[in-house]
């Protein structure tokens, strides 16, 4: 189901224009209007959800396979060999739209694009975090 206060959902639905690469009954690509690097790629689910975890298991079993198949076609395009694959959830983790996307950006040797800073590491407070979050999840 769609939002139709979702500027995403009206991409979509072609209220709003925009430079299609990729479109299926699941899931549509376009280059990025405000692009970190040449080639920018927004993966947007058919399916209106904020994130991750309100998208359905089955499109998100699908969205990374996809992201796959078109990152092995913009590497041979516009000839880069690193990329990220980038999918923020929620406002403080940088997510500017509230509808699931993963962003495919190409790395260039000059392209000055940072992704984050690196922290100092708590053994103690990792080493809880990791065995909680194990148990919740093998239980």
């Amino acid at each position: 189901m769609l939002d139709s206060n979702c500027i995403f959902c009206k991409i979509i639905n072609h209220e709003i224009p925009s430079k299609l690469i990729y479109d299926d009954n699941d899931f549509m690509a376009i280059l990025d209007v405000a692009p970190a690097t040449k080639g920018h790629v927004l993966i947007l689910p058919k399916e209106h959800a904020a994130t991750l975890i309100d998208l359905s298991d089955d499109k998100a079993s699908k969205i990374l396979v996809l992201a796959k198949k078109i990152i092995a076609a913009m590497i041979k395009v516009h000839g880069f060999n690193n990329y990220n694959i980038v999918q923020n959830n929620g406002k403080l983790a940088g997510q500017t739209v509230d509808h699931l996307h993963l962003h495919l950006i190409p790395r260039y040797s000059i392209d000055e694009v940072g992704l984050w800073t690196p922290h100092e590491n708590d053994p103690s407070v990792t080493d809880e975090l990791a065995k909680k979050v194990h148990d919740l999840i093998q239980n």
